[in-house]
């Protein structure tokens, strides 16, 4: 049976770069050598790191002044690194989920974190729009996307000061002005490649502004000097990143690919307001293209867990809510095609009519 896999993170790769990254375990770029065993200093490995970052840079209409580095540790250990680098004196955060309460946790650490805005006391179901950002703030630093509560912010804000974003589940979702921005990171795992990467973009007169040490390992000049080779790599989820910019670029880029995710988000949530089975969880001006969360209308509650069973015999992976929100989430990342989705909505339309 064909599954389709809506699971949040670690999530779908298109087969492109399944395919391509499979052929590299075997043999890479032609050595006789897996992907796996190869030296990151070979001129092969550079070569594909090198491309990557070039790609990124493309793809993303990166401005001169920036530079892409690959790191490790996941978009958490961003959350230290970036106040870290960053925070001398006070930091802006806007709370709209998990993550970002995360990151605010860790950039207390630092400083002074001026919490600007919160939609916790609503359960995260929607993004707080009014707010005042502190003028004599170091950055201001929000989460484009939250997964768990399926909540986006699908532009660029403008503030007067330096700004920076976690895009870990929605990066090439949508073209970005990185213009406005000083640190853009991502883990790798939703929209890029397998989980051990995170994708770093950084303005480099963003740094060297505080009076603390910085750890080697965690200063970014550190990675922009040494081109992402200071310490080893992960050789592998970088050549699958590698693959995967490729797709892009084979897809016409991120302008077409936003196209395909707005109308893969727009069926899918057009069916959970037509279905009386179903209902969204935030507010419809907020809702997330990368993940859809939903749950049963209160009068059929008591169908949650046969419909989890409907979906799975059908097919359907991963479309369990987070266990801290329960109920529902299809995650619909570059990666997922239109078929799936409409997979997903006919498991829904036929669950419906047998209730």
């Amino acid at each position: 049976m064909k599954k389709y896999n809506f699971y949040a993170g670690p999530s779908i790769l298109s087969e492109f770069t399944i395919k391509n990254t499979a052929a590299a375990v075997e043999n890479f770029a032609g050595m006789g050598l897996s992907i796996l065993e190869i030296s990151h200093r070979s001129k092969e490995f550079i070569a594909v790191s090198d491309e990557a970052r070039a790609m990124i840079k493309e793809l993303l209409d990166v401005p001169s002044g920036y530079e892409v580095v690959f790191l490790g540790g996941g978009a958490s250990l961003q959350f230290c690194m970036v106040p870290y680098n960053l925070l001398a004196k006070k930091a802006a955060y806007l709370d709209t989920g998990t993550w970002a309460s995360n990151a605010i946790k860790e950039a207390k650490l630092f400083g002074e974190v001026d919490v600007v805005a919160s939609s916790k006391e609503a359960n995260y179901t929607y993004i707080p729009k009014e707010y005042t950002i502190p003028e004599d703030a170091d950055y201001f630093h929000f989460t484009s996307n939250n997964t768990i509560y399926g909540t986006e912010m699908r532009y660029d804000p403008d503030v007067k000061l330096r700004m920076v974003c976690d895009m870990s589940s929605d990066i090439f979702s949508r073209p970005v002005d990185v213009s406005k921005y000083d640190i853009i990171y991502a883990g790798a795992q939703k929209n890029l490649a397998p989980a051990g990467v995170t994708l770093i973009i950084v303005r480099e007169d963003a740094l060297g502004h505080v009076a603390r040490a910085i750890p080697t390992m965690l200063d970014y000049r550190t990675h922009i000097k040494k081109e992402s080779m200071f310490n080893t790599p992960p050789v592998l989820p970088v050549y699958a990143a590698l693959q995967t910019l490729k797709w892009y670029k084979e897809q016409g880029g991120v302008k077409a690919i936003e196209k395909i995710n707005l109308d893969k988000a727009a069926i899918l949530y057009d069916e959970i307001d037509r279905n009386k089975l179903f209902k969204g969880t935030v507010a419809v001006e907020d809702r997330s293209i990368m993940n859809v969360c939903f749950i049963m209308n209160d009068e059929y509650k008591e169908l949650e867990a046969d419909f989890a069973s409907f979906a799975a015999a059908a097919g359907m992976v991963g479309i369990k809510g987070h266990r801290s929100v329960g109920g529902f989430r299809a995650s619909l990342y570059n990666a997922m095609p239109k078929s799936s989705v409409e997979a997903l909505i006919t498991c829904m339309k036929e669950f419906e009519k047998r209730h």
